[in-house]
């Protein structure tokens, strides 16, 4: 068929729905579960002594244009001494979603929302991630708080975490933000709105730059992806563009990274167990130092991420073009993040990526399960009751994570390579650079450097490694299964 005359929106409705169901996901709510939700606004939770009043403070949501499940709001303050503290509140979505309830069973099996194109599967009823417990715009909320004070090198030598009601005072967008604090606009009309917002964002950001630099002294890795963004005309899907990192998406990453230590080590040292978020070292570290060799620069034989990171810093200002090409073949090969459940005194591997020992997740409740579980030990080691988990339950959990979160990954790739096959249909025939994303038995991709896409070499693979820059043409696509297929024609000049 040909897709142009069709419905693009309502037919990637369907491949998403059956590729959730393919890979075990419910992609609907039970009747249990929503007979559930409609008692959730006859118990509201009352407040209690613990719970502190920060409705005053200049809390703002900083997230996507489009973002409604509202996680997250940030504010800081400047101390005599240089310092700044720097608050972050997260929603509290286990005042609601209680433990073994029929919403949490929902939430259990799919552990995420799942992000496509065409519609969005929230992990719970968007009345919960989207209003009753998302950090609305001018709306009074329960949250969790980690609050920190960073010095003017970037470490943390003060932090606390407690409960608080919270008031969002702007609804603040990366793109617009971001434009703002590189002076490449005007100051955004909500934060205009807000007097003494402005200067806090730029506090916020200040604070921000301090703590990425002091993670980059300590090997962590400047790596700039570029993710694929779906534009849509009405129903109609009009082309595939590249989203990239920008200065207000670090605040909060900067924020967020500092914010799942502190919860990490707050529960480690209230004797509680808990899930933690961990990248090993590099299963394929020889091809990354391939990779560096390839551009004149020596790695040691054994992983070490600050030698990465130089590298890749080295990388970034002699070719900034090409970085993102360079931060994806390293991002593949450094392998992917999973789950693990920790006792206090044991060893957990840590994250290679971030160069970080202690880091947990836990600023994401309404859309990410492990971060739900994360909420219910905080509140519990701060109400002096016994962990709501024991470890073999937290293993068990943490393992079925892990599982869970390569399904939806794979549902998501899938309805966006559908996507792709739809945009591509017409330029069968056309050669391409690319760079190798993956390379195994189970197949070699590619993903082309003009448009974010990713697809399969089926022809020519031979010898192929990722990190290696090829010419391919595109010779199929299917739509309904979500194929892209390439056959290699040359080596690409890098």
């Amino acid at each position: 068929m040909n897709a142009n005359n069709h419905n693009h929106r309502a037919t990637l409705k369907g491949i998403a729905r059956r590729a959730m169901l393919e890979r075990g996901l419910l992609p609907d709510f039970s009747g249990a579960a929503l007979a559930e939700l409609k008692q959730l606004r006859l118990s509201a939770p009352s407040d209690d002594s613990t719970v502190r009043d920060k409705c005053s403070l200049l809390w703002a949501s900083l997230d996507n244009d489009d973002s409604r499940d509202l996680d997250q709001l940030t504010f800081a303050e400047a101390l005599p001494d240089g310092r700044i503290k720097i608050l972050v509140a997260i929603a509290d979505v286990d005042a609601f979603v209680k433990n073994d309830s029929e919403l949490d069973k929902h939430a259990r099996h799919n552990t995420s929302s799942v992000y496509t194109a065409a519609e969005i599967f929230p992990m719970l009823p968007e009345e919960i991630s989207t209003d009753i417990t998302s950090l609305n715009f001018d709306q009074d909320r329960l949250a969790i708080i980690v609050e920190m004070v960073v010095d003017e090198r970037g470490a943390l030598n003060d932090w606390k975490i407690y409960r608080a009601r919270v008031r969002n005072h702007a609804k603040l967008a990366y793109n617009s933000v971001a434009a703002w604090l590189d002076k490449k606009g005007g100051m955004p009309e909500e934060m205009a709105n807000v007097p003494g917002l402005a200067e806090n964002l730029l506090l916020q950001d200040q604070a921000a730059q301090r703590l990425k630099k002091l993670r980059h002294i300590n090997g962590a890795l400047s790596l700039e992806t570029i993710e694929a963004k779906l534009v849509f005309d009405g129903d109609q899907l009009y082309s595939l563009d590249a989203d990239e990192k920008n200065s207000a998406k670090q605040i909060i990453e900067d924020f967020m990274i500092a914010a799942n230590g502190v919860t990490a080590r707050f529960l480690s040292a209230r004797g509680f167990p808990s899930i933690r978020r961990v990248v090993r070292t590099p299963k394929r570290w020889e091809r990354i130092v391939e990779l560096a060799r390839g551009n004149n620069y020596t790695l040691p034989v054994e992983p070490d991420s600050k030698a990465l990171d130089d590298f890749l810093i080295r990388q970034k200002s002699a070719n900034p073009l090409r970085f993102p090409d360079l931060s994806l073949a390293v991002v593949k090969l450094l392998g992917a993040g999973e789950y693990v459940a920790e006792i206090p005194g044991e060893d957990s591997p840590g994250h290679f990526g971030l160069a970080v020992k202690d880091y947990a997740h836990s600023t994401a409740p309404n859309r990410r399960y492990p971060d739900l579980l994360t909420q219910r030990l905080l509140k519990a080691a701060l109400e002096g009751k016994p962990a709501p988990y024991n470890k073999d339950e937290l293993s068990e959990l943490a393992a079925h994570c892990t599982k869970t979160e390569d399904a939806v990954n794979k549902v998501e790739r899938q309805v966006e390579k559908s996507a792709a096959a739809l945009l591509l249909e017409s330029r069968i025939g056309e050669k391409f650079d690319a760079i190798v994303t993956g390379a195994s038995e189970k197949g070699t991709w590619v993903r082309l450097l003009s448009v974010p896409v990713e697809g399969k070499v089926i022809q020519g693979f031979d010898g192929m490694d990722v990190g290696e820059q090829v010419r391919v043409q595109l010779i199929d696509t299917n739509l309904e299964r979500g194929f892209i297929d390439f056959k290699k024609t040359s080596v690409s000049n890098p």
